[in-house]
């Protein structure tokens, strides 16, 4: 028997849904919501009731009853640190979700949502692979700074997704595998897979790792001590500066890798120069996570929008190629990622996490 399921991926500005019958994608739909219609509301919790309608009437359009689903799956949000892997929305989850366990972010909805329809459905909600997702091992957490630990918040989803792709593709289990996977976005997340575990990553949203497109990624310390200090930048400033205005945009002034593309290949230098440095700083986070697997690796995954750019794929195999093959997963499928978590657990094939 097929099972159908439902999946949802809300974003600052939209929330995607998609319907999947095992495998294949029925449909899939991003539904974009203007500053208006979203201004109304004093945070993104009390945004449910409206993105909830909004899906409720697209299934309608879709000639979709919930009746017919089997489950439904949302993003995970900034819960707790947790195991990757695919796990059933509880009370405890929707709880850590509602008041943003470590902070605020529209993914926070996915499983709340999820939740809201799986009840109307009666099937259950799930989670898969939120960012979230911590496998560090002990020695990856100290800093230097005891009050300071490192944390694990990084395109999960995505990294893992890709991971049991290209372990599929080869006849070959995710968790008997060493990988590097380096997700290349608005973000970058570079990780090191051990046997099915994320044992080191850089933390993408809070300034560590190489510069992305509109993040500045690590920053010498002392320096940041002074900008901190120097009293002619706010606090909220100067986190702006690290994570929304920092890295590609902050010397361009653009944060579309496709325009630094084209400004690169007109003979603009100075976008040149910064699509090197970015790619510079990757391959340094790759060798760091092949030293972390002792040499031991047998591929190189490079996923998110910015691997379409075949210049950076090359340049990658340049620097890194001597340690695995570099491989190209452009993109990523999300909705299918999420679906494909929750198949699995209903085909037996993955066990449930508990929260």
């Amino acid at each position: 028997m097929s099972s159908r399921i439902l999946a949802i991926n809300p974003g600052s500005t939209s929330t995607k849904i998609a319907l999947f019958e095992d495998e294949q994608c029925l449909f899939e739909e991003t539904l974009r919501h203007s500053s208006d219609e979203l201004g109304v509301y004093e945070d993104i919790m009390s945004q449910t009731d409206f993105r909830l309608n909004v899906i409720m009437d697209v299934l309608k359009k879709q000639s979709v009853s919930i009746d017919s689903l089997t489950a439904v799956v949302g993003r995970g949000g900034m819960l707790k640190p947790l195991t990757g892997g695919t796990y059933e929305v509880s009370e405890s989850v929707i709880h850590d979700l509602k008041i943003g366990k470590q902070g605020q972010h529209a993914s926070n909805l996915g499983g709340v949502l999820a939740k809201e329809i799986s009840i109307k459905a009666s099937v259950k909600a799930y989670i898969v692979d939120p960012v979230v997702v911590d496998e560090l091992q002990p020695e990856a957490r100290l800093t230097g700074i005891p009050s300071i630990p490192r944390k694990s918040i990084f395109h999960a989803l995505n990294q893992k997704a890709t991971a049991k792709k290209h372990a599929m593709s080869i006849g070959e289990k995710y968790e008997d595998l060493n990988l590097i996977i380096a997700h290349l976005g608005g973000g970058i997340s570079v990780g090191a897979h051990m046997n099915g575990r994320v044992v080191e990553v850089n933390n993408a949203v809070d300034g560590e790792g190489p510069m992305s497109p509109e993040r500045a990624g690590t920053i010498p310390s002392g320096a940041l001590v002074e900008l901190c200090f120097s009293g002619e930048y706010s606090k909220e400033e100067i986190k702006k500066m690290i994570n929304g205005k920092g890295g590609i945009v902050s010397y361009l002034g653009i944060n579309d890798y496709r325009d630094v593309l084209k400004m690169a290949k007109g003979g603009n230098e100075q976008a040149q120069l910064i699509q090197k440095a970015m790619t510079y700083q990757v391959a340094k986070a790759i060798g760091e996570c092949a030293a972390v697997l002792c040499g031991k690796v047998d591929a190189i995954l490079v996923t998110g929008g910015i691997a379409y750019d075949k210049t950076i794929i090359e340049d990658l195999t340049n620097y890194v190629g001597f340690v695995a093959p570099v491989i190209a997963y452009p993109g990523e499928d999300e909705m299918e990622a999420l679906a494909m978590g929750v198949l699995r657990v209903i085909k037996g094939e993955e066990a449930l996490m508990v929260y």
